[in-house]
Order: structure tokens, then C-alpha cells, then sequence
């Protein structure tokens, strides 16, 4: 038996919309949340089109011109947009009667393109229990009819499989919120090795060994610690019957353990370092889940890839910025200090769910409004603009002596402290002889 996605109604009208304007054929993302018994799509989204699509010219319709790169650099843009329990289920394609053929072997390959693209920003590993199946829609333009089928994307040679599609009113509309304030203060160290001091590389392996130690946190929920496979909602009472919006909203407190279990083996390394990168701040991380019997399990996962994500997301955007802005290659290694961009927040129409992006201080409500409407086909108004957080920063410092005079200095000091080692041993080793041996005569001696 295949999947069934429950699907928000306002998304079937969207849908038909596109339909309209189709020519000859319109591709897009579809956005939601995984669940062991059921998916949930909350928006559709199309791909934006290009500048260069407005002047193709009119022959037969064909999907060879599809540009698979554009539409998964989308879906890696969308994919930062979204908080944590959101992600990317699928893709779907409105097109004309000609392309039905086309069009599904079309979808396939999107699907693994997109996964794949997705898959390699990620700092976290999929559990072995979870959902991955992503779905393939296709939509006739002429007829509207509906076709869905579903793909694995863990085996790339899956075969599809039907899915249920299925729409619902207020799908969205008293699903539970989680929110919690992580403070940040991580120092990532600058290898000597690294070339051209590799700023990105070496602040993502920083971030990844940050990322198991989330992992590993103990999580409050409203200064609780639950069971991971109990109710999330035990001991709450459930809105039943009501379409109003109305997010549950739950406080999680975050506590990283200091130190390793007794059981664990440490080891220490000693690298030389040309300098250090520095992380500082307090980051707004935000989950939802759906409101069908979800487990603390689900809530918690969400919460953690949220925190995980935000911070990498942010750092990867910052890195794009200074490519784009800043000067070639520095010769020299200077000290920088830049503020990382801060994390907003706009709600959806008709949902409790908001989502996300993230703005530089210079940056305009109208930029981001503009974002809002290319990356999600969603209008913003500036009022419904929230800004989550303060100013985060990262610091990167490089060592004031040169590489080969401080490796000159430590090897000196080294060295010297060694050879003071030497001497008191032999000091020690000399003075336990004499005092044997006069030991040993007065005891001859009586």
C-alpha cells in the first residue's frame, strides 16, 4: 500500500492556477512534514522562472530544456527557509497532455537531483526509522488530473509506487510549536595544513563535531524531561473540532553535556594552528509538528536539526556574501570580525506555521519581501516581518607571531623543559644511590 499525503486545500488552487499559465510546462517544490503514518504537504511552490525562458521560442514542446541545476539550487535556497520539521517532500510538474509521458521519468530524476543537492549540506544523518519516500506529482494542464507516486531516494533504483492525495481544510492550524535560545561560543582552530586558509571547509568540520554535541543534548520540554517514545500532548488537553489558529506553543530548555560518559575513550591531538575561528551568539531556533498523536521523539529531532541547521545556514551565507562582495584572495592572513545575518520569522496564511530567512543588518524589509515572493511565490507585508534575535558574531583570528617562529618558540621551550626533566631525574636517581648506599654500610656496620 502507498503513501497518503494529506495535502492543505488552498494548495489545489494554487495548483490550478499554474495550470493556466502554463507553456509549456511549469515545475516546483512541494514543502512539508514526514510522519510514520502519513506526509503532510503545507505549500506548493513553483520554480522561479528565468530571464532567458521569457525568449525561447515557440516549437514543440519538449523537456529537454529542463535545467535540473536551477531547480535544485532552488530547492537548496527553499530548504534554509524552512524551520525545523519542514523540508522538501517532493516535486511536482503542471504540464500539457503531450508531455504526460515525459514528464513522470522528468520527475524522477528531479527527485534524487534535489535529494541529493540537499542531502550534502546537511550535518546530520537520517535515522534508520525515517520516511524516504519522496513524492512525484504530475498535473495535466488540460484536464487537471492528478497523479501521484512516491520514490525512495535511499535506493536509487526505486521503482514508483502510487501514493494518495488527498486535501484537507486548516491542515495546519493548531499544529504544536517548539522555540528555544541556543547560546553559541564555539572555537573552530585554523590548521597550519589548510590551504589558503580555507575559511568554509575548516568552519563546517568545526560545526560538525558543534552538531554531535547537540545530538547528544538533554532536552526540557517546558522543564521536563519525557520520554522519547510517550505522547508529546500526554497530560494536555487536545482542541478538537477547532479550524482556529492555535499554536500550542512549548519552551525547550537545551543542556549540552560538558564532558564525555565514563565509558567513552578520549584522546588528545596536538595541530599546529595559523589561527582560530570564533562563533558567538544567542540563536532563536524554532520546530512544528503535526498534532496527530506526535512523539516526543519527532519533536525533539525537529528541534535539533532546527538548531543545527540554522547555524550552518547562516554560515554559508555569510561565506557567499564575502565572495560576492568582498576583495579577491587576500595575500595575507588578517584578522576579520563579521556579524552573521539574524534570523526572521513570517507567517503563513491560514496556518500557524511561519517561516523562515535570514537578513544582514544593511538589508531592507523590501529585499526581503522581494526573496519572499521569488524563492516562495509568497507575498510579505513588512509589518509581519520578525526579527527572532540579536546580533551574532563569528571572529577570525589569526596567530600574531609568525607559524615558523612559534613552532621555533615552542620547540625551545619544549626542549628546555625537557632537559630540566633530564636533570632532576638524574638528581633524584643520584641522591636515592647515596642515601642506599649509607643505608646499606650502617646496616652492615651493626
Amino acid at each position: 500500500m502507498g503513501r497518503t499525503y494529506l495535502v492543505e486545500e488552498g494548495i489545489g488552487q494554487y495548483l490550478t492556477d499554474l495550470s493556466t499559465k502554463v507553456k509549456p510546462y511549469v515545475t516546483g517544490l512541494l514543502i512539508g512534514q514526514c510522519s510514520p503514518q502519513r506526509d503532510y504537504v503545507i505549500r506548493a511552490v513553483r520554480t522561479p522562472p528565468k530571464e532567458q525562458q521569457q525568449e525561447e521560442n515557440t516549437g514543440p514542446p519538449k523537456l529537454a530544456s529542463l535545467d535540473e541545476e536551477w531547480i535544485t539550487t532552488h530547492a537548496s535556497q527553499v530548504s534554509r527557509m524552512l524551520p525545523g520539521g519542514l523540508l522538501v517532500l517532493g516535486v511536482f510538474m503542471v504540464a500539457t497532455p503531450e508531455l504526460a509521458k515525459e514528464g513522470q521519468n522528468a520527475l524522477r530524476k528531479l527527485i534524487f537531483s534535489v535529494e541529493k543537492s540537499l542531502s550534502k549540506r546537511r550535518l546530520w544523518k537520517p535515522a534508520e526509522e525515517e520516511v524516504s519516500d519522496r513524492a512525484a506529482l504530475q498535473i495535466c494542464s488540460a484536464t487537471k488530473k492528478v497523479v501521484c507516486r512516491t520514490y525512495d531516494v535511499q535506493d536509487p533504483k526505486s521503482s514508483a509506487k502510487p501514493a494518495d492525495w488527498k486535501y484537507q481544510s486548516a491542515l495546519t492550524a493548531s499544529w504544536l510549536a517548539l522555540g528555544c535560545t541556543v547560546n553559541v561560543n564555539i572555537h573552530i582552530p585554523l590548521l597550519a595544513t589548510s590551504p589558503n586558509h580555507d575559511l568554509e571547509k575548516n568552519t563546517k568540520n568545526g560545526l560538525n563535531r558543534w552538531s554531535k554535541q547537540i545530538e547528544d543534548s538533554v532536552f526540557l520540554i517546558n522543564g521536563q524531561v519525557k520520554d522519547e517514545d510517550t505522547d508529546l500532548l500526554e497530560g494536555q488537553k487536545k482542541l478538537r473540532g477547532n479550524t482556529q489558529l492555535s499554536t500550542q506553543f512549548s519552551d525547550v530548555k537545551v543542556l549540552t553535556q560538558l564532558c564525555q560518559g565514563a565509558s567513552a575513550r578520549s584522546t588528545a591531538t596536538v595541530q599546529v594552528c595559523n589561527g582560530s575561528i570564533n562563533l558567538r551568539g544567542a540563536v532563536k531556533c524554532r520546530a512544528y509538528i503535526h498534532n496527530n498523536k506526535p512523539k516526543v521523539k519527532e519533536a525533539i529531532q525537529a528541534l535539533k536539526r532546527d538548531i543545527i541547521n540554522t547555524l550552518s545556514d547562516r554560515c554559508e551565507i555569510l561565506f557567499e556574501d564575502l565572495i560576492l562582495n568582498e576583495e579577491p584572495q587576500k595575500k595575507k592572513f588578517e584578522r576579520e570580525y563579521h556579524v552573521l545575518p539574524q534570523r526572521l520569522f513570517v507567517p503563513v496564511a491560514g496556518s500557524s506555521v511561519m517561516l523562515s530567512d535570514y537578513k544582514f543588518g544593511d538589508e531592507a524589509a523590501g529585499e526581503i519581501q522581494e526573496r519572499f515572493v521569488e524563492m516562495l511565490d509568497q507575498p510579505v507585508q513588512a509589518e509581519d516581518i520578525h526579527i527572532a534575535e540579536d546580533i551574532s558574531t563569528v571572529d577570525i583570528c589569526p596567530v600574531t607571531d609568525s607559524p615558523s617562529d612559534m613552532q621555533q618558540a615552542q620547540l625551545t621551550k619544549t626542549t628546555l623543559l625537557l632537559k630540566v626533566q633530564q636533570n632532576m631525574g638524574l638528581v633524584v636517581a643520584a641522591a636515592v644511590a647515596v642515601l642506599a648506599s649509607i643505608f646499606s654500610f650502617n646496616y652492615f656496620s651493626d
